[in-house]
């Protein structure tokens, strides 16, 4: 293996004259540990349990529900423990660690810590879903002023928060045109839905989980979606069109009021998908294009945190037309008290245990609150100059290029290609970010297919500076540097980071996926009975 180069430095004059950003030395804390199922030793505790008040009685638990033998538990310290917790924290990059702009299409932003306070209230992590309403007023408060603020953000009539997250949202959407076109008796001719390559493939995929048949445009020589592809397309089977806007390459799509009019002439809902809305917050808004139904991602745009792939916060909303579909229960203000509306016979039920994702419909809350309604828009409108900048310095890298809409500046992410970059030296995009690893940061190449060949998606909100941005540009520059020059490097890496080279055969078939200790034990290390 070659050696890796160390991060190139310069003293800050040298710096300052070239106006290069100095790249940092990185190394990432290793624990050579293993998983906490291997700590620990038998009759080892971190807290004592208390022994039952004999007045409580015991709880009939039926027998098939009763297990044969204790769960399989670590037995460990409270000191083991914290210390294997924070061993992993150190073998991590986040937001609060490193610039983050490589995770494109998921916003990811600063969250401020206040509203961390805010959640940590007992008033509100003490809560328990099944409190009586009298109890839970302060919370529905929060919640239902919430969705006044969706309602003024979106243009819609209606708000659902009840959704755990941005997919649990779109297939929420597509459960209510669902249940709209059924209550309409025609849900037996309408089985199509139409969506875009470049839209969250979240959207095709609850499409065909609600059973519909899904139709996908792909754009045309500007990167537009096709609009001559979509009037092919409509017809009298066509139930809805599911669209993000602006799409995952930063395209806005100029034509998506004509959009909107040709679904709906031909009877179909049209339904906004506004998970990149990071980029046009106070700027433009769902209804006023056209549209039925829309979702945000509240975990995105309004800033409460991925907390690694989750608990995310969704949220749906309506036109008027549509809110008796809604999920339930809705949170209801009838002037003086807040309640939840169960009663709701043409709902289309439950989308998940209880009312949404509560803490992060607070920090949403908060989030928004803080900003006003010109804070947002500065928000967005710092999002997209940072965006455009970040792109004009990426355009300088050597085997880099912009697929689509050439010279037009983008939303608030670019879908870039390093095609060149591979022809030239048969390094792939995946190599480029596993390096990135080794300079505390990373990117995201795409979803699956790569229809830009050899992708990288990059997404800088409001929260980054431009020193920020400029070092990260200078981390890429660096890495194509190495890739043109010493491509070994490259190919090997990472060599400073905690993380390594997944092998693909892993993930192949069924037959080998681990997704619990207990499986991997079983199919990995080839124990019986497991």
């Amino acid at each position: 293996m070659t050696a890796p180069h160390a991060p190139v430095s310069v003293s800050p004059e040298e710096a300052r004259i070239a106006d290069k950003p100095r790249l940092r030395r990185f190394q990432q804390a290793s624990w050579d540990e293993e998983l906490i199922f291997e700590l620990g030793s038998p009759g080892e505790r971190g807290v004592l349990v208390p022994v039952p008040d004999p007045s409580i009685g015991k709880a009939e638990i039926p027998a098939a529900l009763r297990r044969a033998e204790p769960p399989a538990l670590p037995e460990m310290s409270q000191q083991q423990v914290l210390r294997h917790y924070l061993r992993l924290s150190q073998e991590n990059l986040g937001a609060d660690l490193n610039i983050d702009v490589g995770q494109g299409t998921c916003t990811m932003k600063y969250s401020p810590k206040v509203n961390d306070q805010f959640v940590r209230d007992p008033r509100i992590a003490a809560l328990h879903p099944l409190q009586d309403e009298d109890t839970v007023q302060g919370v529905l408060g929060i919640i239902h002023s919430l969705e006044q603020l969706l309602k003024e953000i979106s243009g819609m009539d209606r708000v659902s928060l009840q959704p755990g997250a941005g997919s649990a949202a779109i297939y929420t959407n597509v459960a209510m045109i669902r249940a709209y076109f059924a209550a309409r008796g025609e849900l037996d001719q309408r089985d199509e839905v139409i969506t875009t390559i470049f839209s969250h493939p979240s959207n095709a995929a609850c499409a065909k989980t609600a059973g519909f048949k899904v139709i996908t445009l792909h754009p045309d020589a500007d990167g537009y979606p096709d609009i001559e592809a979509l009037k092919a397309a409509v017809g009298p089977r066509t139930a809805a069109l599911l669209i993000t806007n602006p799409e995952d390459t930063g395209i806005y799509n100029p034509r998506i009021e004509e959009f909107v009019r040709i679904v709906h002439e031909a009877g179909g809902l049209c339904s906004y998908d506004q998970a990149n809305a990071n980029g046009i917050l106070g700027i433009t808004r769902a209804r006023d294009a056209g549209f039925d139904l829309c979702h945000f991602n509240l975990h995105k745009t309004f800033s409460t945190p991925h907390a690694c792939g989750g608990p995310a916060a969704g949220a749906c909303a309506v036109s008027e037309e549509l809110a008796p579909y809604l999920p339930r229960p809705t949170v209801e203000f009838d002037g003086s008290a807040y309640r939840l509306d169960d009663d709701r016979p043409e709902s289309v039920g439950k989308m998940r245990p209880f009312y949404g994702v509560v803490p992060n419909l607070v920090r949403a809350y908060a989030w928004i609150m803080s900003l006003g309604a010109q804070g947002l828009r500065a928000a967005a409108e710092t999002a997209v100059l940072n965006n455009n900048y970040l792109l004009h310095k990426v355009r300088q890298i050597p085997g880099v290029s912009i697929p689509y809409a050439a010279g037009r500046p983008r939303v608030e992410q670019v879908r870039y290609s390093w095609e060149k970059l591979h022809e030239d030296t048969g390094l792939h995009s995946e190599d480029i970010g596993l390096r990135a690893a080794d300079f505390g940061t990373h990117y995201w190449t795409s979803h699956h297919p790569y229809v830009v060949p050899e992708p990288m998606t990059l997404e800088p909100t409001e929260s980054y500076t431009r020193a920020d941005l400029d070092e990260y540009a200078a981390i890429l520059a660096e890495i194509a540097r190495e890739a043109y020059e010493d491509p070994e490097t490259v190919r090997t890496a990472p060599h400073r980071s905690t993380i390594h080279r997944v092998r693909p055969e892993a993930l192949d078939s069924p037959a080998t996926w681990a997704v619990s200790w207990r499986a991997y034990r079983r199919k990995v290390l080839g124990e019986a009975g497991r």
